[in-house]
């Protein structure tokens, strides 16, 4: 069996709104193996995204814990989730968050800047098949070629964990199809372990495993014997 990656145990998430508590996660037990492609499929408040949060180091639980191979999560001051976010894991959210002023190589290759043993802009490009599109500014990309910019930005640091929320959200079916072509290549080309949360229950025949989740607790676990390309998926 593949090597646990990232491990969270009695994940609780309470947002205080006046006199008000909000239970976003309420007990969560997840594993994500090495390599894996897994699907967070869930509606609009049932704690998919605030889960996602806490795994990529964005946010902090209430209780329960949060482990990354041997490095301790939950209870970490900021700068080692900084350093978590910076060296292991890559964000795709469903807006592009491209920088107008760059053109796709430019907007790449701000992260190669930072990262310890990043790829070269252009072959992340290529890797999400905008070979031809590098030197085009984000007005002048579709946004389906936007979003694989956003892609390709966040696997050119070569993450261990790829976290992608929502990002078919804000396109058609035509075009979320060669976004998630994109994602499902890099998890079976580069062994990145890939997590995504939608709400379309479409997208699970592509995942190694549908963790389902409604009122911030994970309801139901489905393993798939084998996965379904981008292409296959009926919309």
């Amino acid at each position: 069996m593949a090597a646990i990656v990232l491990q969270a145990k009695g994940l609780t998430k309470v947002y205080q709104t006046g006199t008000v508590q909000i239970h976003a996660l309420r007990g969560v037990d997840l594993a994500l193996y090495e390599g894996e492609l897994v699907v967070l499929l869930g509606t609009s408040g049932s704690g998919k995204s605030t889960l996602l949060n806490i795994l990529g180091g964005l946010d902090t639980p209430t209780s329960g814990s949060v482990v990354f191979r041997d490095q301790q999560l939950s209870h970490s001051n900021t700068a080692a989730l900084t350093s978590y976010r910076r060296d292991h894991v890559s964000f795709v959210f469903q807006f592009y968050n491209l920088i107008p002023s760059l053109t796709a190589r430019e907007n790449v290759a701000l992260v190669t800047e930072i990262a310890r043993d990043p790829m070269k802009p252009d072959d992340a490009l290529a890797l999400v098949g905008l070979a031809q599109r590098m030197d085009h500014f984000p007005a002048q990309l579709s946004g389906g070629e936007q979003q694989r910019v956003a892609i390709a930005r966040a696997i050119a640091k070569q993450p261990e964990i790829l976290l992608c929320d929502e990002p078919t959200g804000a396109l058609d079916s035509e075009t979320g199809v060669l976004v998630l072509q994109a994602i499902e290549q890099i998890n079976r080309e580069l062994g990145t372990t890939t997590a995504v949360i939608t709400h379309n229950t479409v997208i699970g025949s592509m995942a190694d495993r549908v963790l389902s989740i409604g009122d911030g607790c994970i309801t139901h676990v489905e393993r798939n014997a084998q996965r379904c390309l981008p292409h296959q998926l009926a919309w």
